[in-house]
C-alpha cells in the first residue's frame, strides 16, 4: 500500500474511568482513552484522555503533520483530561480542529473545555494556547469530512450526557470507534448496528464482562461479549475489546483475551502503542 492509501490506527490510551499507572497494569496500558488513526498522510485523533500527552511529545518530535482533527466521543474527565498537557497546544506552527456532536443544545464544546480549565479546577484557561484551535460542534447522526478522502458517519451512543460514535472510512476500508456506550439485555443497539455494518475494525466498549454488568446498569459501559455479539450480526472484521476497567489489572486482562480469542477468534484486546491496520 502506498503512503498516500496508508490507512492504521495506534492506540495511546486504552483505560476507561481514570488513569492507573503501576506494574499490574504496565502490559496492557494505564492511560485513558485515545487513539491516533492514519490516514494517508493527514492524521486524525479520537478522545483526549491522558495517552494524549505523550502522543503530542511525538508529533512534536516528529513534525511531520501540523493541521490535525480532535474527535471527541464525549467530554468526561477520562476523555479530556490530555488536552492541557499536549505540548503541540503551545505551539504556533500546529492547527487543530476539536468536533464534538453531544453538546449542543445547550450547550457547546469551547464553553466546557473552558469550564475545564478554569479556576478552581484548573490554572490556566484554553486561552493559553498558541496552536490555532477551533472548536467544532455539530449534530449527532451527521455525516463528517473533514478533509478530501476521509468521512466519518456518526451516531448516538448510549451514555449519561451523551456521546457519539463514530465510522471512519478511507480508501475502502473502515474503522468503528464506539465507546462509552451501554447496552439493553437482549436488544442489539440498532444505532451502533447500522454504523458498524461490514466495518474492518470495530472498536467497543469493553470495560465489564455479563458476569460484572448487572452491578453497573445506568454507568454507561457495556462488556466484551455484547461486542461480540454485535460484531458477529454486523459482519465485522476484527473486534479490538477497548476501554478496561482500573480493576482489571494485566493478568485479568489476559483471561478475558483468552475468553474472546475462544468466542470469537481474531478478537484483540488494545493495549497501548499497539498498531492494527484494516
Amino acid at each position: 500500500m502506498t503512503e498516500k492509501l496508508q490507512f492504521k490506527v495506534q492506540f495511546w490510551g486504552v483505560r476507561g474511568s481514570i488513569a492507573c499507572p503501576g506494574e499490574a497494569h504496565k502490559r496492557f496500558g494505564g492511560n485513558t482513552s485515545c487513539v491516533e488513526v492514519r490516514c494517508g498522510q493527514r492524521r486524525l485523533i479520537l478522545d483526549a484522555g491522558t495517552g494524549l500527552r505523550e502522543l503530542g511529545d511525538v508529533l512534536m518530535a516528529d513534525g511531520d503533520d501540523r493541521d490535525i482533527d480532535i474527535f471527541l466521543t464525549h467530554t468526561h474527565h477520562d476523555h479530556i483530561a490530555g488536552f492541557p498537557f499536549f505540548s503541540p497546544f503551545f505551539n504556533k506552527d500546529y492547527t487543530f480542529r476539536i468536533w464534538a456532536g453531544h453538546l449542543r443544545p445547550p450547550l457547546s464544546l469551547h464553553q466546557v473545555l473552558c469550564q475545564y480549565m478554569a479556576a478552581p479546577l484548573f490554572p490556566v484557561p484554553p486561552e493559553i494556547f498558541s496552536a490555532d484551535v477551533s472548536y467544532r460542534d455539530f449534530t449527532v447522526g451527521t455525516t463528517l469530512e473533514p478533509f478530501e478522502g476521509v468521512s466519518l458517519k456518526t451516531t448516538a451512543l448510549n451514555h449519561p450526557n451523551g456521546a457519539t460514535g463514530y465510522r471512519i472510512e478511507f480508501a475502502g476500508k473502515s474503522l468503528c470507534y464506539v465507546t462509552d456506550t451501554e447496552h439493553v439485555v437482549g436488544q442489539p443497539d440498532e444505532n451502533i448496528l447500522a454504523l458498524i455494518d461490514g466495518a474492518d475494525i470495530l472498536i467497543y466498549d469493553s470495560t465489564y464482562s455479563d458476569e460484572e454488568f448487572p452491578k453497573y446498569v445506568s454507568w454507561g459501559h457495556s462488556t466484551w461479549q455484547e461486542g461480540v455479539r454485535l460484531s458477529d450480526q454486523a459482519g465485522v472484521g476484527t473486534l479490538v475489546i477497548f476501554h478496561h476497567d482500573p480493576s482489571h489489572e494485566d493478568e485479568r486482562m489476559d483471561e478475558i483475551a483468552a475468553a474472546a480469542e475462544k468466542a470469537r477468534p481474531g478478537t484483540v484486546v488494545a493495549r497501548e502503542g499497539m498498531v492494527l491496520t484494516p
